[in-house]
């Protein structure tokens, strides 16, 4: 069973289209499924929006602390993480399915494309896709280290993701994805599948820019694949606006 967990605070506006779409790719899999939303200390409707699926109450903000509540809210053997924001393809559920069919593959995940952003801002955020993809070949290829999940666009087994101990909760926002990567990486393999997009809102790419957010996960990439930990220790919270 694939279980789908979402973590929503403050997406009152965004979270009815994305559980529409999920229902909608649920209709090409061949297993079964349960969606749990991870209301997470909203101020607003979310909760109650979400209503049409299963809702979890947790308290403690962070995205850690919800990932972590709806992997022990759920019950399927591969736990698929997505964001609130996003409108999940009708392929999506299905292509992961059978990623998983492999029993060598522990993660999978896949690049975002950014639905409401400029047309130049979505030709800046390809090129540095791109540089992403060189720099994570090198890294994985040549240098022999790390591995590339993309947070709300990933998929996990069970089994793997319980043996090396979860979410780390002390991780605020950045590098949280990439200390998923590294650490279960070391139990199995992690298909990074450039293919596999996930359209999802730009709403943090407006906010603080292309160019600055860019940079800002390309170092707390290096530096969770590296040192263990991101350089970055705080985030801007956009997800009331």
């Amino acid at each position: 069973m694939i279980s789908v967990v979402i973590p929503a605070f403050n997406e009152e506006k965004y979270i009815g289209p994305c559980l529409s779409a999920i229902a909608e790719a649920s209709r090409y899999i061949s297993g079964s499924m349960e969606v749990v939303v991870v209301d997470n200390a909203s101020t607003d409707t979310t909760g109650s929006t979400a209503q049409t699926t299963r809702v979890i109450r947790e308290m403690r903000k962070g995205i850690t602390f919800a990932r972590q509540a709806g992997l022990d809210g759920t019950t399927g053997d591969i736990v698929a993480n997505v964001d609130a924001d996003c409108r999940m393809l009708p392929d999506w559920l299905a292509r992961v399915e059978r990623s998983f069919d492999d029993p060598s593959v522990v993660a999978v995940s896949g690049p975002s494309f950014y639905y409401d952003l400029p047309w130049y801002s979505r030709i800046a955020v390809g090129a540095f896709n791109m540089v992403a993809l060189s720099i994570y070949w090198v890294n994985h290829e040549v240098l022999g280290c790390g591995a590339m999940i993309q947070g709300g666009n990933f998929a996990v087994r069970r089994s793997a993701i319980e043996q090396i101990g979860g979410f780390d909760t002390s991780i605020e926002f950045y590098g949280e994805d990439t200390d998923i990567a590294t650490r279960i990486a070391k139990v199995g393999r992690v298909v990074y599948d450039w293919t596999l997009y996930m359209p999802t809102s730009g709403r943090r790419l407006a906010t603080e820019g292309v160019i600055r957010t860019g940079l800002v996960y390309a170092l707390n990439y290096f530096s969770t694949t590296f040192w263990g930990e991101p350089v970055t220790k705080t985030h801007t919270d956009i997800r009331s606006a």
